[in-house]
């Protein structure tokens, strides 16, 4: 028998989860299957690295329904879990560039994963010291 692929915790970062839970059914839906195969380790076909952010560290999710874009924005930077940092409906109907305002939010959020990430580690380890005593 097969063991189940492990499954990376999904760490929400500020108001992602709530901003998220307000999208259209549909798109939350696929925004979903597309988390999930992250916390997998996989790469989902509506993903890709968000450019300005050095790789493909940080990744954007983009779902349209009914002629409104939506686009939810993780990082798998961070080894030990998947970091949704922003979900938001993309305003503007001209270009395709992510609005300023909106890619700052997602730099001050990953820089609050990255803080998340540390005292995680920083727990894990004590975990583990108290164990060995």
């Amino acid at each position: 028998m097969s063991e189940a692929p492990s499954l990376k915790p999904l760490i929400w970062v500020g108001s992602s989860r709530k901003d998220l839970r307000e999208f259209p059914d549909p798109v939350q839906d696929r925004m979903g299957y597309a988390l999930y195969v992250a916390q997998l380790g996989g790469k989902h076909r509506d993903s890709k690295a968000l450019s300005g952010f050095g790789g493909a560290g940080v990744l954007e999710v983009i779902g349209v329904f009914r002629g409104d874009t939506f686009r939810a924005v993780y990082t798998v930077r961070f080894a030990e879990a998947v970091y949704v940092l922003h979900a938001f409906q993309k305003k503007s109907k001209t270009g395709r560039e992510t609005p300023r305002r909106e890619i700052e939010l997602i730099r001050q959020r990953l820089r609050e994963a990255g803080q998340i990430a540390e005292e995680r580690e920083r727990d894990e380890q004590q975990r583990i010291r108290s164990r060995k005593r």
